[in-house]
């Protein structure tokens, strides 16, 4: 094992600067390893990965990007804050578009779009199986963005990625609520969406997909409520 590989830090082929940054402080930000809030330097991260600051800063910008790191008018840089206060409205867009998007592939898929949704399908099964959670949360947004797709809507489909996209860290939440042993259930909920959606049964597929949504939301509503008892001093 080389020094960097001891010091937690890949070896990288020249050129991979910033996707070794970016891959490494994504996932610490989905896994929750920097909380949200957490102070970004530059200086320090140029240390940790033993490069310059220009792929630091190429790394940073993907990750505000993708929302999940603010720059604040000082030019600090912060892990983006999850917005609680306004939850109620993301979940009910959430629960709508996973609604949406199903229905319209029940609607309109294609052959080739049936094998790409039960690869990712499988995917997914074998992360629950794993009990990788960072798995879970990329290929459970994989399949629902193919199962999107399938339904020929460009406009649902992207604000569906991008609701998926702000919902990452909320995801491993919901996860780490129970402890990274997803109950097969929701393996196979995902399975008999997907039958409804091969059935081209839109009624069928739109209310399983109405039940898999609104059961996540209140899994997460569950675990905040307890969290919140807890905080509350006696």
């Amino acid at each position: 094992m080389t020094k960097k590989e001891k010091a937690g830090v890949p070896e990288r082929k020249r050129g991979s600067g910033v996707k070794v940054v970016y891959d490494l402080l994504r996932d610490e930000i989905l896994d929750l390893v920097l909380l949200p809030g957490s102070p970004i330097d530059e200086v320090q991260l140029a240390e940790r990965f033993k490069m310059s600051r220009t792929p630091i800063r190429e790394a940073l910008v993907r990750l505000a990007g993708e929302g999940l790191i603010d720059t604040l008018p000082n030019r600090s840089t912060m892990v983006s804050n999850i917005d609680f206060l306004n939850m109620h409205t993301y979940f009910d867009a959430l629960v709508l578009m996973y609604r949406v998007t199903t229905r319209l592939a029940a609607q309109h898929h294609r052959a080739e779009d049936l094998k790409i949704i039960r690869a990712h399908q499988a995917e997914f099964a074998a992360a629950v199986q794993a009990q990788d959670a960072l798995a879970m949360i990329a290929t459970n947004a994989a399949l629902h963005q193919a199962i999107s797709e399938a339904g020929r809507n460009p406009y649902f489909t992207s604000l569906f990625n991008r609701l998926l996209d702000e919902g990452r860290r909320i995801l491993r939440l919901y996860y780490q609520s129970y402890e990274d042993r997803l109950p097969q259930r929701f393996v196979d909920e995902h399975e008999d969406m997907i039958a409804m959606i091969a059935a081209r049964d839109v009624d069928a597929a739109d209310r399983l997909a109405k039940a898999h949504a609104e059961q996540i939301v209140h899994q997460i509503q569950k675990l905040f409520t307890r969290d919140q008892r807890l905080e509350v001093a006696l």
